[in-house]
């Protein structure tokens, strides 16, 4: 077994330990991230780096090492505290930290663990795999609610793919949860058989590359640490992740590129206290003069954001669910407007079953932006069904980025504008379709929710998918059609 295999494999073996301690892997991740960052620091002030960082003495990594029992435990409470009140990205990691490890020899052992390793002179890949392992591991664990934060990382790996962002450009994800796509845009920038970087584009995509908003202090903790994990950004800067509500006002910054996965839920709302005692929510509506309408919709906010964010040449590929393309209204709207002030030239139908919240029906939309113009910028959408007979489930069957090459193959990253559809009157169910600006605008309420690949379990109950995979897409329908018939019923009460 390797040094890396032995790091993985007690790291991995302890967040078992701790979970017969009721100790999740969100929280072992927490406790995780704070120490290594303070272990890291440390190795940071001594040579051959010799930095000199922000942390107290009396609050630094050596403060704990000879302390046991009681007396470790307090002393790392009240460390944890104060780090909180720092400036820049140590505040932001510390960000009201608590200690969720109880039993003082179990935090010893952890800390022991760590204090082992020589972290600074690991490799940012040996770091980031063990980090980005343990993500994953909490995103599956259904009840901690982590995996609305985790998009499944092929999938992130192949918009990126098609997005194809080059050196010496800014990147953004306005809801970027723990970092996925930011850490994947940049493997793919440090990637030798994409690019060969000059010191120049190094030193730009460590410091000015990256920019996001999370609003969940243990999400924007754990991406910022994953950032710097993955050397991106500096420990005594300023933190490249807001805090604030991505969709209260225009930022003012612009990027070229935006990737990103909203968060899941169509409406945006806020909980008040009346003067009774009694709890209401009020729909949040965020009235802005950069948005083309005005809605409650989250979604449709989000999309209207992206648009703002990026800069006249800009691109965007964004993880929005399917009532983002045929709801009435405000959705009518910003259809129109995205078809004729941006080029939206892809759409790609995304299977059920490859994300963490079960029931959701996804797309990705793939866009650019567009100066003023009295043509609409669309020519066409390519719309490619990943849905229809595609079947995968998050244990036996999970989402692989080899699933995703006919699709980028398609896409043709490279040379889209000469991309060629696998669909056509001879072959029908051809997964690759292209649709006019005139047909598409001609669609009831400029309807973008097109299929036509034909679905087999209603032809052929002889190839039916495994039961187990038809019981999940039961429970998944059924539960969007709950979440459905939630909105309608929070509609008609006036919630």
């Amino acid at each position: 077994m390797t040094n890396t295999e032995t790091i993985i494999s007690k790291v991995w073996s302890f967040a078992d330990v701790l979970r017969d301690d009721g100790v999740g892997y969100g929280d072992y991740l927490e406790q995780l991230t704070y120490l290594l960052f303070l272990k890291l620091t440390d190795e940071y002030t001594k040579p051959p780096y010799n930095r000199k960082l922000p942390i107290p003495d009396g609050y630094n990594w050596e403060s704990m090492l000879s302390k046991r029992g009681a007396e470790l435990d307090s002393h790392y409470v009240k460390l944890l505290r104060e780090l909180g009140k720092a400036s820049g990205i140590l505040g932001q990691i510390f960000t009201k930290s608590q200690n969720k490890i109880q039993d003082p020899a179990k935090l010893y052992r952890v800390i022991d663990m760590i204090n082992t390793e020589n972290w600074s002179m690991m490799g940012t890949d040996i770091k980031g795999k063990i980090y980005e392992g343990l993500l994953e591991k909490n995103a599956e664990d259904v009840k901690s609610g982590a995996g609305q934060y985790f998009t499944p990382r092929a999938l992130i790996m192949a918009m990126v793919e098609c997005i194809h962002p080059a050196p010496g450009k800014t990147i953004c994800d306005h809801a970027c949860g723990t970092g996925g796509f930011l850490l994947a845009s940049y493997d793919f920038l440090c990637n030798p058989a994409n690019y060969r970087l000059d010191k120049e584009q190094k030193e730009f995509l460590k410091d000015r590359t990256f920019s996001g908003n999370e609003i969940v202090a243990s999400a924007r903790r754990m991406c910022l640490m994953n950032m710097f994990l993955h050397n991106i950004g500096e420990i005594d800067g300023e933190s490249p992740i807001s805090s604030a509500d991505s969709l209260v006002s225009d930022p003012g910054a612009r990027y070229e590129y935006v990737l990103t996965n909203p968060p899941f839920g169509k409406k945006s709302s806020m909980t008040f206290t009346t003067e009774e005692g009694k709890q209401e929510k009020e729909n949040l509506v965020y009235n802005r003069q950069d948005f083309w309408t005005t809605t409650s919709n989250k979604q449709l906010n989000f999309l209207q954001h992206i648009h703002t964010l990026l800069k006249s040449d800009g691109h965007a590929a964004v993880v929005l669910p399917d009532n983002v393309l045929f709801e009435g209204g405000a959705g009518e709207t910003i259809r129109k407007n995205m078809l004729a002030t941006t080029d939206l030239h892809t759409i790609l139908r995304l299977s059920t079953g490859i994300f963490y919240k079960q029931g959701v029906k996804a797309n990705v939309l793939f866009f650019d932006n567009k100066p003023a113009s009295n043509e609409p910028w669309t020519k066409e959408v390519g719309i490619y069904d990943f849905r229809t007979n595609v079947h995968f489930t998050l244990k036996k069957n999970p989402l692989k980025f080899e699933d995703l090459q006919d699709f980028i193959a398609c896409y043709n990253p490279e040379k889209r504008y000469k991309r060629k559809e696998t669909w056509s009157k001879e072959n029908p169910n051809g997964r690759w379709r292209k649709f006019r600006y005139d047909e598409l605008i001609a669609r009831d309420k400029t309807n973008l929710d097109i299929f036509w690949v034909k679905d087999e379990s209603l032809a052929d109950l002889d190839n039916l998918p495994d039961p187990d995979i038809l019981a999940t897409e039961i429970i998944e329908n059924v539960e969007a059609g709950l979440d459905s018939f939630k909105a309608i019923v929070e509609t008609l009460n006036g919630e």
